[in-house]
C-alpha cells in the first residue's frame, strides 16, 4: 500500500510512476487526496465534539445539559459512522493502487524487458534433440498422464529418478541458503484472507488463488507465506536485516495451455519453490536486493545452465514490488527462455499492509522496514531446462555435478527394453 502523505506531498510524481502500468482512467489520486482530505475534517470535528463531551460531563446533570449531551452523543455517532465509511472507501482506492517502481524501471509490457546479462553457452546438439516431456516420458520421470488422472490437467507425478532429480535440487538449495547464514522456515500452506491482502494477492488477484471452505488460501508463492512472518509487529533496528529462507509446494489456479511454450512442467497448478526473504531497513533494501540476486545467480550457475539475468518493465512486475530482475533458464525445444527466479524488492509496500515495523533508535520512533524476497529456487522450469541441455545423443541426461552427491548418479539413462 502507498503512503497517503507520498501522494499528497508528491502527487505528480507517483502519477508518473502509476502511468508506466496504469491507464489514466484507471486511477484517480485526486479523488485520493479528497477522501483523505475529507478524513481528517471529520476527525477534527469530532474530536472537538468529544472534548465538548467530556466538559459537559463535569457540569450538573441539568435536564438541559442531558438533552444537549444526548443530540451532541448522536452527533458524534453520525461522525464516527461517516469516518469509518470514508475510511473504507479510502483503504479500497490505496489498496487497488499498485507500488511505485524504481527510477529506471521502463513502461510497458514484457516486450520492454531488458537483458541485463547471460551466462553460459547454448548446447550445440549434434544430434535432433528431443524437448523435456519427450524425455522425461522416454526415461520414466514425470508421469504426466496419471496426474492428470489424480488431480486433473496441469499436475503430474514425479517417479523414481525424476522424484530424486526434484528432491536433489531443493536439498542443492537448502544447504547453500543455511551456508549463507538465511534462517530455515517451513510455514502452513494454508492462509487467511489477511494473510494475502499484506502480500499483494487482495483484493485484485482472488481470482487466481485457491480458496477452502474456511475461507484460507492455498499459498502461491512462498514471500505469501514469510511475509506474514511478523505481521503486526515492532522489531528491533539492531536486529535487522532479518533474513529467511523456506521451502514449500505453491499452488496456483492459473491453467497451462496447449502453446507449445506451456507444454509439460513450464506452467501448472503446483510447482516447488525455495525462496528467500529479507526484512531489511530502508537504507539497506538495495544492498539486499544485490546480494539476493547474487545468490539465484550462484544457484543457478553452479547448475551449469545456460541462463539470462533480465530486468523487467513496469508492466510485467507484480503490482506488490518496485523493482524485478528474472532469472530465466533457457528451454531448447521452445526457443525461448522462461522464470526460475524473480527477485524483488517491494519497499514498505507489503510493510504498509501487513503492518510490520522496526524501533528507530536514536529518535525513539517506529517506522516501515522493507521487505525483499527472491526464488532461491523454482523447480518446474530447471528440471526441463536441465533435460533438455544436458541431453546426449542415446537418450540420457546428464546430471550437473553440484545435484549428484545428492541423487546417487552421475547420468540417468534409458531403461533397457
Amino acid at each position: 500500500m502507498l503512503d497517503i502523505n507520498r501522494i499528497r506531498e508528491h502527487k505528480e510524481e507517483v502519477k508518473k510512476s502509476l502511468l508506466k502500468r496504469l491507464k489514466a482512467e484507471d486511477f484517480n489520486l485526486d479523488k485520493i487526496i479528497q477522501l483523505d482530505t475529507d478524513r481528517k475534517a471529520l476527525l477534527t470535528a469530532v474530536e472537538r465534539d468529544k472534548a465538548k463531551r467530556n466538559n459537559q460531563s463535569k457540569i450538573k446533570p441539568t435536564p438541559e445539559v442531558i438533552a444537549e449531551m444526548r443530540e451532541l452523543g448522536k452527533k458524534i455517532k453520525d461522525f464516527d459512522e461517516r469516518i469509518n465509511k470514508i475510511e473504507e472507501e479510502l483503504k479500497e482506492k490505496l489498496s487497488e493502487l499498485p507500488n511505485i517502481v524504481a527510477n529506471e524501471i521502463v513502461a510497458g509490457g514484457k516486450e520492454n524487458n531488458k537483458v541485463l546479462r547471460q551466462f553460459g553457452k547454448k548446447p550445440n546438439f549434434k544430434f535432433r534433440p528431443k524437448d523435456h516431456v519427450q524425455l522425461a516420458e522416454d526415461l520414466s520421470l514425470i508421469d504426466y498422464k496419471r496426474g492428470a488422472k489424480m488431480s486433473g490437467s496441469g499436475f503430474w507425478v514425479y517417479k523414481g529418478d525424476g522424484a530424486v532429480l526434484e528432491w536433489a535440487l531443493l536439498n542443492y538449495f537448502i544447504d547453500f541458503h543455511r551456508k549463507n547464514k538465511y534462517t530455515f522456515l517451513l510455514p502452513p500452506y494454508l492462509l487467511t484472507e489477511e494473510s494475502a491482502y499484506t502480500s499483494g494477492h487482495l483484493p485484485k488477484f482472488r481470482d487466481d488463488l485457491y480458496w477452502t471452505q474456511d475461507k484460507l488460501c492455498l499459498n502461491a508463492t512462498s514471500e505469501m507465506m514469510v511475509g506474514n512472518y511478523h505481521r503486526d509487529e515492532i522489531l528491533n533496528e539492531k536486529d535487522l536485516p532479518l533474513k529467511y529462507f523456506s521451502y514449500s509446494a505453491c499452488f496456483r489456479r492459473e491453467a497451462g495451455s496447449y502453446r507449445t511454450e506451456e507444454r509439460g512442467m513450464v506452467r501448472g497448478h503446483q510447482f516447488n519453490k525455495v525462496e528467500m526473504f529479507q526484512f531489511a531497513l530502508p537504507k539497506d533494501s538495495w544492498k539486499a536486493f544485490d546480494e539476493m540476486l547474487g545468490n539465484a545467480e550462484k544457484l543457478t550457475k553452479g547448475l551449469g545452465l545456460h541462463f539470462q539475468s533480465s530486468l523487467l518493465a513496469a508492466g510485467d512486475t507484480s503490482v506488490a514490488m518496485a523493482k524485478t530482475v528474472d532469472i530465466e533458464v533457457w528451454i531448447p525445444s521452445m526457443n525461448i527462455y522462461k522464470e526460475a527466479s524473480s527477485v524483488s524488492n517491494g519497499l514498505d509496500y507489503q510493510a504498509r499492509r501487513g503492518n510490520i515495523k522496526y524501533r528507530k533508535e536514536k529518535e525513539q520512533k517506529n517506522e516501515f522496514l522493507h521487505m525483499l524476497n527472491a526464488s532461491g529456487l523454482a523447480t518446474s522450469r530447471l528440471i526441463p531446462a536441465i533435460l533438455e541441455q544436458f541431453q546426449q545423443k542415446d537418450g540420457s541426461i546428464k546430471i550437473p555435478k553440484i545435484l549428484q552427491k545428492y541423487t546417487g548418479f552421475k547420468v540417468i539413462k534409458p531403461k533397457k527394453k
